[in-house]
């Protein structure tokens, strides 16, 4: 997919339009479900795509706004993230995806911490980011949950599709603490605690069950246990952030022992245990590929993400979590990056769309421009991996949300 053409940027047709109906002309359709469709448009009626096909052969409404680009994908799917509850300014007040309180904290909902107005919401939304998968960040053992949002929205409950996705935990040096005795300080000491607190939900579990529909036998609410019990029924996935080989295999047998949902994340040193996480059956939420290779990530490979593609591993890219100034990266420029190494164009770009989609249990409306899927589209100047191109419109559910050239 080597994309060559020069096509101005976004043009907005002056006619009228009822609301969330557009079409999208461009020189290159990627629908990433299928083949490239060359001088193609992309339909979206009442926010959900309609048509998709050659210009010439799909019927466009009088009166439906448009737009032209020289390239249109699916919208953008970020599998991880923490923008929304990390905010730009990087101060005490913008900080909500980590609370040092304790150590395992489950039922902190990223709903409850969400800000749908946060400007790096806005700025990813520019690369023709539409969805991120976001919450609470890797600095503990179980630090809280997270949620699904397109990146649009006034309020939380505007822009979030899926209030609780997966519980975020760590193993390794991100979650070990230092001096005074503190705990854990061991990888050890983790999986012990973690063990401790699975079977403490599984006891709270087995007397929820005994006592049925009995309100008066049930044990007094307890919101962490129940977030724990949620895991233990498999109703939600365990996010595990681990980048060392040994924390994954940690983490691949206490999702054995405890018969949980795994999503690794990260996956640094992943390419050392390939056949492990295969035989597992577990995604991978790959590290973005220009992260610092230092620390955890000291023996992180830029060829990670074309290794676990050889070898059937589902993945997905992700901005990830940064503890310096803009808390972010873009999922467009990392998947990048990949592509150059051994990826390729096509893989990568189904790594921000539809494998993404696919690991977060949403393929059936995001991920690529089929008939049926919300109406979120990114368009482009260029051939979207070129440094030189530009991001010149993003549209969600049919409403155009980002306009201009990023």
């Amino acid at each position: 997919m080597r994309l060559l053409s020069t096509l101005a940027a976004l043009v907005c047709a002056a006619a009228p339009a009822l609301a969330q109906d557009l079409a999208v002309y461009a020189e290159h359709v990627l629908p990433v479900s299928g083949p490239p469709i060359q001088d193609g448009v992309v339909l979206v009626r009442g926010g959900k795509i309609v048509a998709v096909g050659p210009a010439l052969s799909v019927p466009v409404p009088e009166g439906v706004r448009t737009l032209r680009a020289a390239v249109v994908t699916p919208g953008l799917v970020d599998a991880h993230s923490v923008v929304g509850l990390a905010g730009y300014l990087n101060q005490d007040q913008d900080q909500d995806q980590f609370d040092p309180g304790a150590e395992i904290q489950p039922e902190l909902r990223a709903i409850d911490a969400y800000n749908a107005r946060e400007r790096l919401i806005e700025w990813v939304r520019g690369f023709g980011v539409t969805t991120i998968h976001t919450g609470h960040g890797p600095q503990s053992l179980i630090s809280g949950q997270t949620l699904v949002a397109k990146t649009r929205g006034a309020t939380v409950d505007e822009a979030v599709i899926v209030p609780r996705a997966m519980i975020a935990a760590t193993l390794g040096a991100d979650s070990r603490r230092e001096g005074g005795g503190k705990s854990p300080g061991t990888a050890g000491k983790q999986l012990a605690m973690l063990r401790e607190a699975f079977l403490g939900a599984q006891e709270y579990q087995r007397k929820l069950e005994a006592a049925g529909d009995d309100a008066t036998k049930r044990p007094a609410r307890d919101l962490r246990q129940e977030a724990l019990v949620a895991l233990l029924r498999r109703e939600l996935p365990l996010m595990v952030t681990a980048q060392r080989h040994q924390d994954i295999v940690s983490a691949l047998r206490l999702a054995k022992e405890f018969d949980l949902r795994l999503v690794l994340d990260g996956g640094a040193e992943a390419y050392l245990v390939l056949d492990e996480l295969k035989a597992a059956g577990v995604p991978v939420i790959a590290h973005p590929p220009m992260a610092r290779y230092s620390g955890e990530l000291e023996n992180a490979s830029r060829t990670t993400p074309a290794k676990l593609r050889d070898a059937g591993i589902p993945f997905a890219f992700q901005s990830g979590f940064e503890d310096y100034v803009p808390k972010t990266r873009v999922i467009l420029y990392e998947a990048a990056v990949a592509a150059a190494h051994d990826l390729g164009p096509e893989a990568a770009l189904r790594a921000i769309t539809l494998d993404a989609a696919k690991l977060l249990g949403l393929d059936a409306r995001l991920g690529s421009l089929e008939v049926g899927k919300d109406g979120d589209l990114a368009l482009y100047d260029g051939d979207p991996f070129e440094y030189t191109s530009h991001c010149v419109g993003t549209v969600i559910e049919g409403e155009v949300v980002f306009e201009g050239a990023r």
